[in-house]
């Protein structure tokens, strides 16, 4: 007879590791190309540095890496 010490543990899932996103799709929603120069669409993030985007929201610019947020009036 089975009992509740010969289940087996179940398997955990890894985070984002079901969806599968492109990512040039992505980052070329992030720059505007003017001649021979790339320019950045959004802020970029006062804490992290460049290469970190702050996203836009309605009503506040917020960092996704270290949470930094900005109201917007």
């Amino acid at each position: 007879m089975a009992g509740p010490k010969d289940a087996k543990p179940a398997a955990k899932k890894q985070p984002g590791a079901s969806k599968k996103t492109e990512k040039g799709a992505f980052v070329s929603r992030l720059y505007e190309i003017l001649g021979n120069h790339a320019k950045r669409k959004n802020k970029v993030c006062p804490k992290c540095g460049p290469g970190v985007f702050m996203a836009s929201h309605k009503d506040r610019i917020t960092c996704g890496k270290c949470k930094y947020t900005e109201k917007n009036r």
